[in-house]
C-alpha cells in the first residue's frame, strides 16, 4: 500500500463515512455501499483494509446486516476485472461506491457521474478530471489522494545539496500514470534554476528500465530520482 498504512486508510474512510453517519439519524433505513479494490482478495492487506473499513463504519453506528449491506468486488491489478466488476457494483445501485487505486477510479468515473465515488490512493484527481479542485470536489466524487507533487521538486533540490556535481538526472516514473506525470512536471519546473538536466526513464517492466538506466549512466555527473507511481 504505498504511501498508506493501515491506520491512514482507516482515519480516511472514517472521515468519509461521516456524512453517512448523520443521515443514519434520520431513520433506519438499510443503505448499501459497493466497494471495489485493486488488490486480490486473498491479499493480506486487503484484509487489513476491510476490517478498518469495517470496524470504522460500525464506530459511526453503520452494522452490516442492521443498517448497512456491503458488497466487494476485488480487482487484482486487472483492468478488465475493474470494468466488469465496476458495471456489477453500479447494477445494484449502491447508495456509494468506495474506490482504491487511479485505474480503478478511471474505471468507474467512466461509467457514472451520478452514483456518489469516495476514493482513496488516487493521483492528481484535480488534473485528472475526478474533482474541480480539492477544497471543492464538486460533481459525484470526493475523496483522498497521497501525492502532492511540490513534493517531488523538493526531491531534486535535495538531490543537488547531496550532490552538488550533478547535472543529469534521470527520474524513473510510469508514463501512463497520472502520478508519473504529475511529479515529472513538477521536477521540470525547477530544473533549470538547479542548472540540471532531466531524462525520463519509463517503468513499465524490468527490461524497459534496465535500458534507461544502463544508458543513462553512460553519462558522467549523473543522479536517479525514482516516483512514487507503482
Amino acid at each position: 500500500m504505498s504511501g498508506m498504512g493501515r491506520r491512514e486508510f482507516v482515519a480516511l474512510v472514517g472521515a468519509a463515512a461521516w456524512p453517512m453517519a448523520a443521515r443514519a439519524q434520520q431513520g433506519e433505513r438499510v443503505r448499501h455501499i459497493g466497494v471495489l479494490m485493486n488488490l486480490a482478495a486473498d491479499d493480506p492487506e486487503s484484509q487489513r483494509r476491510m476490517t478498518g473499513f469495517v470496524q470504522t463504519l460500525q464506530a459511526f453506528g453503520w452494522t452490516g446486516g442492521r443498517n448497512v449491506k456491503i458488497d466487494y468486488r476485488w480487482g487484482a491489478g486487472d483492468v478488465e476485472l475493474y470494468r466488469r466488476y465496476a458495471a456489477e457494483l453500479l447494477a445494484l445501485m449502491p447508495d456509494v461506491i468506495l474506490v482504491s487505486g487511479t485505474p480503478v477510479m478511471e474505471v468507474l468515473r467512466g461509467l457514472t457521474r451520478t452514483v456518489p465515488i469516495v476514493f482513496v490512493q488516487v493521483a492528481d484527481p484535480v488534473s485528472a478530471g475526478y474533482v474541480e479542485s480539492l477544497a471543492h470536489p464538486g460533481g459525484n466524487a470526493t475523496g483522498f489522494t497521497g501525492l502532492e507533487y511540490g513534493f517531488s521538486a523538493k526531491w531534486l533540490e535535495l538531490l543537488k545539496e547531496t550532490a552538488p556535481s550533478v547535472k543529469r538526472v534521470g527520474v524513473l516514473r510510469d508514463p501512463t500514470n497520472a502520478g508519473g506525470i504529475g511529479q515529472l512536471a513538477a521536477l521540470q519546473s525547477v530544473a533549470p534554476s538547479l542548472g540540471v538536466e532531466l531524462l525520463a526513464i519509463g517503468v513499465l517492466d524490468a527490461d524497459e528500465v534496465e535500458r534507461g538506466v544502463v544508458a543513462f549512466a553512460r553519462g558522467s555527473n549523473g543522479g536517479l530520482i525514482v516516483t512514487g507511481t507503482r
